[in-house]
C-alpha cells in the first residue's frame, strides 16, 4: 500500500511539479486546489508518472479557515500521513480581506499552512517517520518584522506583505521543528528560488507592490523571479521534493533546502525567539485549533 502525501496548491506550477515528483517515488498523492477543472487536469498529469496508488484531488479554498478545518478533517479521516507539503502561496497587488476578516496575504501564506499542519499532526505522527515541508521565499528579507497585529503599520505593498507572511511561516517552521524533535516528525523549509509561474507573470510585474524607495531597483529584484530568467517550475519544485523524500535528511529537522537543492542558512530574523513568540501568539488568536472564529482584524 502506497504511503500518503498531500500537496496544497498542487494543481499547477511548483505545486503540480512537486506532486509529480512525489508520485514518481511511489507516494499516493492528494493535491488540494480551488478549481475542480484544474484539479482534474492535474490528476491526469500526476497519474501519468505515478508508480504507486492513484492520485486524488480535494477542493478547498485555503483563504477560508473553515475550509482549512474541513480539509484537515477529510484528510485525517483517510489515515496516517507520511508527507505534508504546504506549497500554497499568493501575492496581491492590492489589499484584500478573507471571508474571516483577515488580510489575505497573511491568511493564505501563513495561517492556512499553520492551521492545516496543526490539525494533521496526529496523522503525521501515526505515520512516523514522516515529514512536513513548508515552502518559503527569499522575499522574507524584504519583510516588516513586526507581528503585534495581522497587518503592519504603513501602506500596503504586496511584495513586502507577502515576505512578511512567509517570514511568519518560516518562524513557525523552525519552532515546530524543535517542538517535534524526537517524535519522528521532521520539519523542513524549501525555497524554490525564481520560477516561471503565473505569479511571476502577473503580480510580480507591477512596481507598485514594493515601497517607493525600492521602485527604482524593482527591475533588478524582479529579474530573479521573471519568466525570462527564472527556471521552469519542475526545477523550482526540486527543493520541496528533496526535503520531503531524500534519505540524506533522515534524522535532521529545522533545515532550509535552497534553490540549489542543498541545505542553506536560515534567515536569522526567522529564528529570533521574540519573532517566534509574536507569530505564535498572533496565529493562535486568529486561527484557534478548536474551530472558533478567532479575533478578526481589518
Amino acid at each position: 500500500m502506497s504511503e500518503r502525501a498531500v500537496v496544497t496548491a498542487g494543481t499547477g506550477g511548483i505545486g503540480l511539479e512537486t506532486a509529480k515528483g512525489l508520485a514518481r517515488q511511489g507516494y499516493a498523492v492528494t493535491v488540494v486546489g480551488r478549481n475542480a477543472e484544474r484539479g482534474t487536469s492535474a490528476i491526469k498529469e500526476i497519474a501519468a508518472v505515478a508508480t504507486g496508488a492513484a492520485p486524488q484531488f480535494v477542493t478547498a479554498d485555503l483563504a477560508s479557515l473553515d475550509q482549512v478545518r474541513a480539509l484537515a478533517a477529510h484528510l485525517a479521516a483517510e489515515g496516517p500521513l507520511k508527507v505534508l507539503v504546504n506549497n500554497v502561496g499568493a501575492m496581491f497587488t492590492q489589499r484584500r480581506q478573507t471571508i474571516d476578516g483577515i488580510e489575505s496575504s497573511f491568511a493564505v501564506n501563513h495561517l492556512s499552512p499553520y492551521l492545516l499542519t496543526e490539525l494533521l499532526l496526529d496523522r503525521l505522527q501515526a505515520a512516523a517517520p514522516s515529514r512536513i515541508v513548508n515552502v518559503t521565499s527569499a522575499a522574507v528579507k524584504a519583510a516588516r518584522r513586526t507581528f503585534d497585529a495581522v497587518e503592519p503599520p504603513g501602506g500596503y505593498y504586496g511584495f513586502h506583505w507577502y515576505g512578511r507572511a512567509k517570514l511568519a511561516n518560516l518562524a513557525y517552521t523552525l519552532h515546530l521543528a524543535e517542538r517535534l524533535r524526537g517524535t519522528g516528525v521532521t520539519v523542513f523549509a524549501a525555497d524554490p528560488g525564481g520560477a516561471a509561474t503565473s505569479m511571476t507573470d502577473g503580480t510580480m510585474t507591477s512596481p507598485k507592490i514594493v515601497s517607493p524607495p525600492l521602485r527604482l531597483l524593482w527591475p533588478l529584484v524582479r529579474r530573479t523571479f521573471a519568466r525570462a530568467t527564472a527556471g521552469p517550475a519542475s526545477v523550482a519544485a526540486s527543493p520541496s521534493v528533496f526535503a520531503a523524500t531524500d534519505g540524506s535528511l533522515d534524522g535532521q529537522t529545522g533545515v532550509l533546502i535552497g534553490p540549489g537543492v542543498r541545505p542553506t542558512p536560515v534567515f536569522r530574523a526567522a529564528d529570533d525567539p521574540r519573532t517566534i513568540a509574536k507569530v505564535l501568539e498572533l496565529s493562535r488568536r486568529l486561527a484557534p485549533l478548536d474551530g472558533g472564529h478567532g479575533v478578526q482584524h481589518k
